[in-house]
């Protein structure tokens, strides 16, 4: 079964011939080592390289797909395909998840996956998607869903185009078991990556510490409390601080979130982000006010008290600021912000623009929701291209999260999982978690 829509791909049913093969494949597969793999783009259990195994089925299989069928699919594409073995085996489990991307990578010309499941349903996940594309080309909505069948394999043209997914995984008692590699031969022609525009940022409101006085916790605005909060930052660069905003203050705005008809919009592309943006024209009251107090002169100033950054004209430069200030104009404190709702299958990841354009800023959390780290949601820090997690930051109810990152550090919001709504009780309605999330730039 060939399709071009929206990308080229092929579907072959019962590709092995032989059932007992299929079912003594299985079971090597089953008796492989599996290794946890988990960071902004997914999460599931894979096999190291299987181009060395020994094992007479895994054998088998790899000889006649990198063998015959290479030079066949060679032949259809017109195209001389490599002899390079790149093979490796995955189990997808509950909640297990491979979000959007193209598979682009330098020699890959040609995806296969072949399935090793059970009777398997759309209702199971673990489907595989496939995206059409934007004018700028870029993913933009499922168009294609492919359900998981055993003994077809599934082959797709690697492309700037060939955005797909794995869906999660949403049954508790089924493996979804597959082969899956690339074919390498000369890479398609990439059109210049599309940049987006970046996001607009805004100095302080003029607003007095009257505000502070009705919003915040006394206790965070007592001056020495402050101090021992910025020594404790300076020493992690990262701090909660917990019952922030008067209890009254954080009640009425959870009440809010959860009962007004906000305008919400789903902010892409799914190649680099999936959650729900609020309009800040239909906010009601109390929230609109609490949006205005994290953007408040005020605001800033209690930040700088928190943080020894200079946000604030009144914040005291240390020695090495007084220096770059000598050097430089000094620059107006600015910031850019959003009310955020995650809910199940909200993510962001990572992507090469964020990584060149990174610079120095400060993040704010601030969540009004009860949630549970095993639901997702959470936020990582990384080093840029590097594997190693530098810090994550689970949302809590009222509790303020400040983090300071440098150049090098980038930050993604984990994939929220179907434990999110399955966790509901009886209720279909999906548990969600609002937030505002801002960046305040010296």
């Amino acid at each position: 079964q060939l399709d071009c829509h929206p990308f080229p791909h092929c579907i072959i049913r019962n590709f092995l011939d032989s059932e007992t093969f299929v079912e003594n494949l299985q079971t090597e597969l089953l008796g492989l080592n599996f290794n946890e793999k988990s960071n902004d783009l997914y999460k599931f259990k894979q096999s190291d390289d299987l181009k060395k195994r020994k094992e007479p089925h895994i054998t088998g299989l790899r000889a006649a797909l990198f063998g015959r069928f290479r030079s066949w699919l060679g032949e259809v594409l017109g195209v001389e395909l490599e002899p390079t073995v790149d093979i490796s085996c995955a189990r997808y489990e509950y909640t297990d998840v491979l979000l959007c991307h193209d598979d682009e990578l330098e020699g890959r010309r040609v995806a296969f996956i072949l399935y090793l499941v059970p009777p398997w349903q759309i209702s199971d996940g673990g489907t595989l998607d496939l995206y059409s594309i934007d004018s700028n080309f870029q993913p933009q909505s499922i168009v294609k869903s492919l359900i998981p069948s055993l003994n077809t394999l599934v082959l797709f043209e690697v492309s700037p185009v060939s955005f797909h997914q794995v869906s999660e995984v949403l049954t508790e008692d089924k493996c979804r078991l597959s082969l899956s590699g690339w074919f390498h031969g000369p890479s398609l022609e990439r059109p210049p990556r599309h940049i987006e525009a970046p996001v607009s940022r805004s100095p302080h409101l003029p607003r007095d510490e009257t505000v502070l006085l009705e919003w915040v916790n006394p206790v965070y605005l007592d001056i020495s409390y402050q101090e021992q909060i910025q020594e404790e930052f300076e020493d992690s660069s990262e701090i909660q601080l917990k019952d922030f905003l008067k209890e009254e203050k954080f009640r009425e705005v959870s009440e809010a979130l959860r009962v007004a008809q906000i305008q919400w919009t789903k902010k892409g592309p799914p190649n680099k982000r999936c959650y729900d943006v609020a309009s800040l024209d239909t906010l009601p009251q109390c929230v609109g006010e609490c949006w205005e107090l994290l953007r408040s002169e005020s605001f800033f100033l209690l930040l700088s008290n928190f943080t020894g950054l200079q946000l604030h004209y009144l914040c005291p430069a240390d020695d090495e600021d007084e220096d770059k200030e000598e050097d430089e104009d000094p620059s107006t404190p600015v910031c850019c912000g959003e009310l955020r709702r995650w809910s199940h299958g909200g993510y962001t990841l990572l992507h090469d623009a964020e990584a060149a354009q990174a610079e120095y800023a400060l993040d704010l959390v601030l969540p009004f929701s009860k949630w549970q780290s095993e639901f997702g949601g959470y936020t990582c820090y990384v080093a840029n291209e590097e594997d190693e997690e530098l810090l994550t930051v689970y949302p809590e109810n009222n509790s303020l999260a400040l983090v300071y990152r440098d150049k090098e550090t980038l930050k993604f919001v984990k994939h929220v999982n179907h434990r999110s709504s399955s966790d509901s009780g009886n209720s279909s309605t999906c548990r969600a978690l609002y937030d505002f999330s801002f960046v305040y730039y010296e």
